[in-house]
């Protein structure tokens, strides 16, 4: 597995030690900023990253900001993204399993590191469960070409 990772600088505090959670996990992991020069708006880090996965280049997507919000509704606008901001592991982990969310958004002024590292553990452990779920996950698909769910 290959993880996109991405942070504004209010989501730095995060960064650090979700990377060494990945590393202590023996996962692959592409840094697609905050970078010395770059703007600090969180669109551009999120567009990154979530570019990556929905090419394929990477797996699945980390991404941080102040809260989460609004790096994750940046990622969520490129087609085949399904990324979910969570602050907890309940939801973090249901995420992976009924809507087989590819990206996780978590804020850096909301969540503690700790706390961080066992939301992501959580979502990178779970398995999309498909069955009924899979259904709706064709209903995003549907949406994103613009068609009618009905």
């Amino acid at each position: 597995m290959k993880i996109a990772i991405a942070c504004d600088p209010a989501g730095e505090v995060l960064k650090g030690p979700i990377e060494e959670l990945l590393t202590e996990k023996g996962i692959e992991y592409v840094d697609f900023g905050i970078r010395e020069g770059d703007p600090r708006d969180y669109p551009i880090f999120g567009v990154r990253a979530a570019n990556a996965v929905a090419s394929g280049a990477c797996d699945r997507g980390i991404i941080l900001c102040g809260t989460g919000v609004g790096i994750s509704m940046a990622a969520n606008k490129v087609k085949g993204i399904r990324c979910c901001c969570c602050s907890d592991y309940y939801s973090a982990t249901l995420s992976r399993r009924h809507n087989d969310s590819n990206m996780l958004a978590l804020g850096g002024r909301v969540i503690a590191p700790e706390n961080a590292k066992m939301i992501v553990e959580g979502w990178l452990d779970a398995e999309f469960e498909g069955g009924r779920h899979q259904r709706r996950i064709d209903m995003f698909k549907l949406i994103e070409e613009g068609k009618p769910l009905e």
